[in-house]
């Protein structure tokens, strides 16, 4: 006669034995896969989640070149119509409504949906008359919304003369 111990059994074991008499497979993960998947997501996105921010950023600054070209674009063809370019006073609301001092000639709006803000939701600067290249100057503080700055905080556009 042979003596054997047996060892106490769970009710978890149990209800996997019944399972497998009755040949329904046991399904789920241990406790030790799910935290080796966690672990492995963990460090995927302490991988890709500064890469995927640093993108983000790069995509503002391109939205925000992408609005100055169109509103140069409409700038300037308020220009034809009107024959200088909208003063500093006016601003860029003139895109949008005849300012008084040129409303007989003013053939807008110029801008099919409302007057965009910089991606950082601060309204585009404007001056006009200025000494550069184009006449004014049309440009987003960038970032951090001050004057001059580097990298992601650099000002984009069309700048006026003396400013970096």
């Amino acid at each position: 006669m042979r003596l054997c111990c047996k060892r106490p059994v769970s009710e978890r074991s149990m209800r996997e034995r019944a399972l497998r008499a009755m040949n329904i497979p046991v399904r789920g993960f241990s406790l030790i896969e799910l935290m080796i998947v966690l672990a492995i997501i963990g460090l995927l996105a302490g991988l890709v989640g500064p890469q995927l921010l640093n993108r983000l950023e790069a995509s503002k600054i391109d939205v925000a070149e992408t609005q100055i070209k169109m509103l140069r674009g409409a700038l300037q063809t308020y220009r034809i119509d009107v024959g200088t370019y909208p003063t500093t006073a006016q601003g860029l609301t003139a895109l949008m409504s005849a300012p008084d001092e040129v409303a007989e000639f003013w053939r807008g709006p110029y801008l099919q949906d409302e007057l965009p803000a910089d991606p950082w939701r601060n309204p585009y600067q404007y001056e006009a008359p200025v000494d550069n290249l184009q006449g004014f100057a049309l440009y987003s503080f960038g970032a951090d919304s001050a004057r001059d700055g580097e990298g992601d905080n650099a000002d984009i556009g069309f700048m006026p003369e003396g400013s970096s």
